[in-house]
């Protein structure tokens, strides 16, 4: 049984989402921003997914969160609105003790209870095998590699595409989210 609780973000949570964010485009390459978001933009984010009716998780250990995950819009048109593209940030004291599967299949249980079909994952960097491999054990299927699309710390930076059906995925119509 794990140590820790998955519950849906608050507003509370936004601080310590910030800062988990902050550290990762200051020091990793799982994203491409290279300026870290302040506490309104990040609240602006959550609330435009939160209103968006997209799920919005976090990870927490004594009240403390650790890690935070959600599902967005995979793209703005609306042929794309029962795709969604996941997130998943962990503190670095909390990465590699297993956290991440079991939040990313929370997400992806609550993703498809919402109606949506696809899940992308954009994986920055083609040499961050632990993200892959975490999506891997969730059933995503590598899809494809964009080479050298990404310029950070002086360096060429790929993205791993990858992809997993969500519910009946694309075998039947979908039924309209409300």
């Amino acid at each position: 049984m794990p140590d820790f609780d998955i519950r849906p973000a608050a507003a509370d949570d936004l601080p310590t989402i910030t800062a988990i964010y902050a550290h990762a485009v200051r020091t990793g390459t799982a994203t491409f921003e290279l300026d870290p978001p302040d506490l309104a933009e990040m609240t602006s984010r959550f609330l435009k997914l939160k209103h968006g009716g997209f799920p919005y998780l976090v990870a927490a250990q004594n009240s403390a969160v650790l890690g935070y995950a959600y599902a967005g819009p995979y793209r703005p048109r609306p042929a794309y609105r029962f795709t969604v593209e996941n997130s998943v940030y962990f503190t670095p004291e909390a990465q590699r003790r297993g956290m991440g599967i079991v939040l990313l299949n929370e997400l992806i249980a609550q993703s498809t209870q919402s109606g949506f079909r696809q899940m992308i994952a954009v994986i920055g960097d083609s040499a961050n095998a632990g993200s892959i491999a975490v999506h891997t054990r969730a059933g995503f299927e590598l899809i494809g590699i964009h080479r050298n699309v990404g310029f950070k710390f002086g360096r060429w930076l790929d993205t791993v595409m990858m992809q997993r059906a969500l519910g009946d995925g694309g075998t039947i119509a979908p039924v309209e989210r409300s």
